[in-house]
């Protein structure tokens, strides 16, 4: 299995105001003690900008780069020169350091999670079309792209995914904890999507602050500072039929290995986001070894 890591682990946020970010030297020192072998992006300017500087850094940290998420206005026309310019920027970028994806959520007009807004018939269009010219510069780097539904964002909930997968053809980022969030079963959508799952993002999830987020007595960072995202096994989602689904629609891709944090400051050696990574990484390399046997 291609397993990698994710800097939002260790409370590393394109969110202006998240929390303490731990430094990219030690985020990629600990994966590596996870046994990790590669990792996502980052937001901008977390790790360097330029392809082969990015590249430099990986090969002394030991990892390689699995891929790269960004948040972008898809739906609005008068955005698209910039939005295709930014993820032209991160496609070459990805690409030039070995990168297999872009991972891209549909952002909303502001900084944050938290907005609910669903688009009209133009926006959807608008999307669509948006999502045309995306799909055409990410795959002239030689990458592969994938739509990842998102809390916060134009595809959040059922009838956006729902919709997402029936009116187009783009590969999607099957996410386990924003698909929950949305109301929405993750095996379903792993059975539904089958071979369009082009990226994972395994997360477990805290079900009951996950209900006070979709009632809004919790904002989504406050959810996440109060323990949603749990340690993989620890949570109330079922991700061995999750992994069984993906597993029966031949997927080959990258599971990223994902528990958002956000930090008041730098923890202590040996402590902080390490602990939870490895209670996933146990669980993932468990279910794994099991699966594995089980096919034989």
């Amino acid at each position: 299995m291609k397993v990698a890591g994710a800097p939002i682990t260790w409370g590393v946020c394109e969110v202006p105001g998240w929390g303490h970010q731990v430094g990219a030297e030690r985020v990629l020192r600990e994966m590596r003690e996870l046994g990790l072998k590669a990792t996502e992006l980052g937001p901008p300017g977390y790790l360097p900008d330029d392809g082969d500087d990015l590249r430099r850094l990986l090969d002394a940290s030991g990892l390689v780069l699995a891929g790269g998420f960004l948040a972008a206005v898809l739906h609005e026309p008068d955005r698209l020169a910039a939005t295709l310019g930014l993820v032209e920027k991160t496609a070459a970028t990805l690409a030039a350091a070995g990168a297999e994806v872009l991972v891209l959520a549909a952002a909303l007009p502001g900084a944050g999670y938290d907005t609910k807004e669903r688009l009209t018939e133009n926006a959807w269009a608008a999307l669509a079309e948006t999502l045309a010219g995306v799909e055409g510069a990410v795959t002239a780097h030689g990458l592969g792209l994938a739509i990842h539904p998102h809390a916060g964002t134009a595809i959040a909930g059922g009838d956006e995914v729902s919709r997402l997968l029936e009116t187009t053809a783009v590969p999607i980022c099957l996410d386990t904890g924003h698909l929950f969030l949305g109301g929405v079963d993750p095996v379903e959508i792993a059975r539904a999507a089958g071979s369009r799952v082009r990226h994972v993002h395994l997360k477990d999830v805290d079900s009951g602050l996950a209900t006070k987020v979709a009632g809004g007595r919790l904002s989504y960072l406050e959810a996440v500072r109060a323990g949603l995202y749990r340690p993989l096994g620890q949570g109330d989602l079922d991700l061995e039929a999750v992994f069984d689904s993906l597993q029966d629609s031949g997927y080959e891709g990258w599971y990223v290995l994902e528990q958002d944090v956000a930090l008041a400051g730098e923890p202590a050696p040996g402590e902080g986001p390490l602990l939870a990574a490895r209670q996933s990484v146990e669980f993932f390399r468990a279910l794994e070894g099991v699966k594995g046997r089980l096919a034989k």
